[in-house]
């Protein structure tokens, strides 16, 4: 069946622990939100170099071709390859003409692909600003910050669940005929 995983979590969850303590050791913590950054602040650095150094923020970031500096755009490539493979390998790479929208979307906004394609890079620009703004991102957080006992990503993990509980509840509330 299509459907069924696998790896059960349990193996899949001591994977993703093995390839944490790998990582911290070798590298260092891993997160992406921050080559977003790295990408702007280069090009800003060779379109603006006085307007880039004037930005506290972006100063910090980019310089020098920062590009391929480091193993964040290996990790950010190696997530989307990696998916792909491992789709490939266990042969769930499929092809669909149209997006497929869930039943409970369609129920609350409609069928509309365009809409729901807009309120997902809405959401995902959303994500990456506030990422930025809290120091880091989910991976970087609540993976590595919370394997190394941050306070600040516990604080973050526990804002991410109650935030996504409570936008969802709204979101997908059952309306009610007026």
């Amino acid at each position: 069946m299509q459907n069924e995983p696998i790896l059960s979590w349990k193996v899949a969850g001591l994977l993703l622990g093995l390839v944490l303590i790998t990582a911290t050791a070798l590298v260092k913590p891993v997160g992406v939100s921050t080559q977003y950054v790295v990408a702007n602040a280069v090009v800003l650095h060779s379109a603006a170099p006085n307007l880039a150094e004037s930005n506290e923020y972006l100063a910090k970031y980019g310089e020098k071709n920062d590009w391929g500096v480091g193993y964040g755009w290996m990790f950010v490539v190696g997530m989307f390859l990696g998916g792909w493979l491992s789709a490939f390998i266990t042969k769930r790479v499929r092809q669909r003409e149209t997006p497929a929208l869930p039943p409970m979307w369609k129920a609350q906004f409609g069928a509309s692909s365009p809409r729901r394609m807009m309120h997902a890079f809405i959401g995902g620009a959303l994500l990456l600003f506030g990422s930025r703004l809290a120091g880091g991102c989910t991976s970087g957080h609540m993976m590595s910050g919370i394997s190394q006992l941050t306070i600040g990503s516990f604080v973050f993990g526990i804002s991410i669940f109650v935030s996504g509980i409570i936008t969802a509840r709204m979101l997908y509330k059952k309306r009610t005929a007026a």
